[in-house]
């Protein structure tokens, strides 16, 4: 019961800081939105237009396109989902986009994430 009750106030503070950082960003269709989320499996990511409430494109480990057979780490596939996020958005001809962690720490997965997107030619 103990270690129910304490996930459940790691989900909740999640909750609340996602909220905290969703008043402070919002995709345009200059400036689009990427939010992460992370399962203990897969890492997912999408890039939001806040404006028209649309994905423009998405990316995660489950995607057949990418090929992560020989890659075993957590933090490798999350770059190649960000590499991949990266030159989707690109085809689309977004050049800048805003960041949501989702709640998350900007650390491990996430930033490995975020690295992909950058090295793809996308600023943030």
């Amino acid at each position: 019961m103990k270690n129910l009750t304490k996930t459940l106030h790691r989900y909740q503070a999640r909750e609340r800081r996602k909220k905290a950082i969703r008043k402070k960003i919002f995709g345009t269709a200059e400036a689009p939105r990427l939010i992460v989320f992370r399962s203990l499996k897969h890492i997912y990511g999408q890039i939001i237009d806040d404006n028209i409430g649309k994905t423009l494109t998405a990316a995660s480990t489950k995607t057949k396109d990418l090929n992560l057979d020989g890659i075993t780490k957590k933090q490798e596939q999350s770059f190649q989902v960000g590499l991949i996020l990266g030159k989707q958005a690109i085809k689309l001809g977004i050049k800048k986009i805003t960041f949501d962690r989702g709640g998350y720490l900007y650390h491990g997965r996430v930033k490995a994430l975020a690295d992909g997107v950058r090295k793809a030619g996308v600023e943030f």
